[in-house]
């Protein structure tokens, strides 16, 4: 049930933050500054130095807090996703589709959500027992595509990650998709320092799906 449990957490907050950084440091504030703004699906990315520290640092943090999930991005194999997943991740997120890591993830009953571009991409990722599918990258293709897929996959849960942004986000939520994946556009002002402003967009970010939500019903 513990599965479940997460990927509702994560459909009822549409947004999932995607924190690259240079520190783990960084890595923090950004999650932090985040949080700060309701999102509350922090992916902590692969490409960040010490990322399992980070990753378990926030989840020993926030372990009291139900809403808070931290989960881990850019996993590529089994390996990595097992040491994200004792660190204390509760998802797992790749830019591709691996069986191995699917298997793994099943096993161990955490989220696994794979980039896939092609329906037999999804197809495949489906029949490994993929609950949402990492729409990956979605610049590529744009809003529009949700609908071409979920016309012959309407089970299919995408959460397009690449090019999602405050003028966008809308016509993701609006043409289907469960949530979806921000990180540039959302944690830029971090190589600056201005957390504060993280904050700001993330507020932005959670009001935008609230508003789609609401159009779409």
């Amino acid at each position: 049930m513990e599965k479940l449990n997460i990927l509702r957490r994560i459909s009822d907050c549409g947004v999932v933050a995607v924190v690259r950084a240079e520190t783990e440091e960084e890595a923090l504030n950004i999650s932090e500054a985040c949080m700060m703004g309701g999102i509350t699906a922090i992916e902590i990315t692969f490409t960040v130095n010490g990322a399992e520290k980070v990753i378990n640092k926030l989840a020993s943090k926030y372990v009291e807090r139900n809403d808070v999930i931290i989960g881990a991005g850019t996993v590529l194999d089994p390996h990595t996703a097992r040491m994200a997943i004792v660190a204390g991740a509760k998802f797992i997120v790749s830019p591709c589709f691996d069986k191995q890591t699917a298997k793994l993830c099943n096993l161990y009953q955490i989220p696994y959500m794979p980039g896939c571009m092609t329906i037999n991409e999804m197809k495949q990722a489906l029949e490994y027992g993929v609950d949402i599918i990492k729409l990956f990258p979605g610049n590529t293709y744009g809003p529009e595509f949700v609908k071409a897929v979920k016309a012959p996959l309407p089970q299919v849960n995408l959460m397009p990650t690449g090019g999602v942004d405050l003028d966008n986000i809308g016509e993701w939520i609006k043409n289907g998709c469960v949530a979806v994946g921000v990180g540039g556009n959302l944690v830029a002002p971090a190589k600056t320092g201005k957390y504060e402003h993280i904050t700001e967009y993330a507020i932005e970010y959670i009001k935008k799906v609230k508003e789609a939500r609401g159009a779409s019903k």
